[in-house]
């Protein structure tokens, strides 16, 4: 008698745990039940680390989250933005203005982003990605 209960009990706390291990299920469950789409970079890493405490619950998160589709962004949802509307940002002689890049960012995405933080580390562009913007490069 008491084993069938064991036995209830423990099928009940795995399924549950299976539940609240997948990080996409948890803050995005608008996005269940899509079935294919662009994976979300951060509810993957928030999944992987599952995989450094123990390989199960990593791999649970990752079932479900695939599973159910909250590891997917939502259609329509990217974390790009138009290289269009960045080249508002680019001065005529190229270089980036800070202030009008943060702008277009939080108008876009909808996310605020430290671009005046000292510990910002920036890169100079290549020829190449200078004319997808139709900019000259200027020595």
């Amino acid at each position: 008698m008491r084993a069938p209960f064991r036995l209830i009990g423990g099928v009940l706390v795995a399924t549950l745990l299976t539940q609240v291990t997948a990080c996409g299920s948890i803050f995005y469950p608008d996005r269940r039940g899509q079935i294919e789409g662009k994976i979300d970079p951060a509810i993957a890493a928030l999944d992987a680390v599952g995989l450094l405490f123990y390989i199960i619950p990593g791999l649970i998160a990752f079932a479900v989250d695939f599973a159910t589709g909250a590891i997917y962004y939502a259609p329509g949802e990217t974390a790009q933005v138009a290289p269009e509307k960045l080249k508002e940002a680019i001065g005529a002689d190229g270089k980036v203005d800070n202030r009008k890049l943060q702008t277009i960012l939080e108008s876009e995405l909808g996310r605020s982003f430290p671009l005046d933080d000292p510990r910002l580390i920036q890169s100079k562009g290549n020829a190449q990605q200078l004319a997808m913007f139709g900019l000259q490069p200027a020595a």
